[in-house]
């Protein structure tokens, strides 16, 4: 099993040890650490960008409880350096957790999230209508979510039977394995995209300018 040190940390520079270093079908090197700041794709977030020593992390992916770092060359057993490029990881942690507050808005109108997808550039979060639902504009919506990015609720994580949550001030927390914001004034701006209902579910799409 890796520690996931992105889980309880912002650092993008760290130390670990590699564990294995398998080649793979395609030419490539699988990396295990027994530690990771690289958070791998998965739950809606893409995976991190950066180097390990001195060679660049091609992807990072899930494989049971390990998370494997894809190379393209083959590192040694041993203590070794992480960088996890910080812009990449801002980018990635402001989408996710604009798609966090499309969720909490669309709550407040009876809608329950099912699946979302916090990729840059193509954000949104599909709902299901829960008792009482009501169809939400732009409008309804971004009168909330603005309104907790200007005070600025800052990000807490806890654990609960090994679950990990993360919410925003006292908003409800989601159970969440991605890297987020310490402060939404760090998202600075959120669009509303669209905003489709089709089969009973509810697709809102959002942007970050």
């Amino acid at each position: 099993m890796t520690e996931r040190l992105y889980y309880t940390s912002d650092a993008t520079q760290g130390v670990a040890k590699v564990l294995s270093c398998i080649e793979e079908p395609d030419g490539r090197y699988a990396i295990v650490l027994d530690k990771t700041l690289f958070h791998p794709q998965g739950g809606g977030q893409p995976a991190d960008a950066g180097r390990i020593g001195n060679v660049n992390v091609e992807s990072v992916i899930q494989r049971g409880e390990s998370v494997i770092h894809i190379l393209p060359a083959p590192l040694a057993s041993g203590e070794t350096t992480l960088h996890v490029d910080a812009e990449t990881r801002a980018l990635h942690s402001r989408w996710h957790s604009a798609g966090h507050l499309i969720g909490y808005a669309a709550e407040r109108h009876g809608w329950q999230p099912v699946k979302a997808h916090h990729w840059p550039g193509e954000g949104k979060v599909t709902f299901i209508a829960g008792e009482g639902a009501v169809v939400p504009d732009s409008d309804m919506l971004l009168a909330s979510i603005e309104a907790w990015i200007s005070a600025g609720l800052l990000r807490h994580v806890e654990f609960e039977s090994d679950r990990r949550k993360v919410r925003f001030g006292d908003l409800p927390a989601y159970q969440c394995g991605g890297t987020h914001v310490p402060n939404l004034q760090n998202i600075d701006k959120l669009v509303i995209g669209s905003i489709k209902q089709k089969k009973g579910q509810l697709t809102i799409s959002y942007l970050l300018p």
